[in-house]
């Protein structure tokens, strides 16, 4: 279940005896040289999807080679100040699409840009999420997206699927929660502790109009 290093302060090896479906990587993890070095040694040998956020986007950015060694269609989750690590300064917001898309097509995978109104930007095309709140900007909200969109992977859907539908359902969760705890109160846990309900939500029935409901009653 727990996988240590013998390192206590940092990760300098990133070697298991498990055929994952699917690795989240970065969170927590840390940008020491030692680190950088055994993501790149375990990227070299990984043949799973992965889910990257975090300091692994800054591993990335401080060594832009890496980024070769990313499967297709690996799922990054930057803020605007790792994208901007990632990817340089923008002008303004049509700037910034166009640079991801251009990082897209060239790397091959899939950026979840996160902020007000999140877009999935794959290639040429954007999806843009309709779900979410301010309370969203609490810290470990992201954290929490990355491993949605990693379990997600796990089960089965594709890697662009998953980064689609994993933006949704983290926003849901957290607009299911904030009637209960406010936009002010609303921390990570709230977002996790609501997902079942944000499932739930998918599979509600609308409610009828008055005009059905007169047309129903004749």
């Amino acid at each position: 279940m727990v996988i240590t290093d013998v390192d206590e302060e940092k990760i300098t090896s990133i070697k298991f005896d498990i055929e994952p479906t699917v690795v989240g990587f970065g969170i927590g993890i840390g940008t020491d040289t030692k680190t950088a070095s055994a993501f790149g040694a375990f990227l070299k040998i990984n043949k799973a999807p992965l889910v990257i956020d975090a300091d692994g986007i800054n591993l990335l950015s401080k060594k832009k080679t890496l980024l070769k060694l990313l499967p297709e269609q690996t799922v990054l989750t930057p803020h605007p100040k790792e994208l901007e690590r990632l990817i340089g300064a923008w002008k303004n917001d049509f700037d910034k699409l166009k640079k991801i898309k251009t990082f897209s097509k060239k790397h091959k995978v899939i950026v979840v840009i996160k902020g007000a109104n999140t877009i999935t930007v794959f290639e040429d095309k954007l999806y843009v999420n309709t779900t979410g709140n301010p309370g969203l900007s609490t810290a470990g909200s992201g954290d929490v997206l990355t491993g949605i969109i990693t379990g997600l992977i796990s089960q089965g859907y594709s890697p662009l699927v998953a980064a689609i539908f994993g933006v949704y359902l983290h926003g849901k969760s957290a607009d299911i929660a904030v009637e209960d705890y406010g936009y002010q109160s609303l921390i990570a846990s709230h977002v996790i502790d609501y997902l079942g309900e944000a499932y739930i939500d998918l599979f509600k029935q609308p409610e009828p109009s008055q005009q059905e409901e007169e047309k129903e009653a004749e």
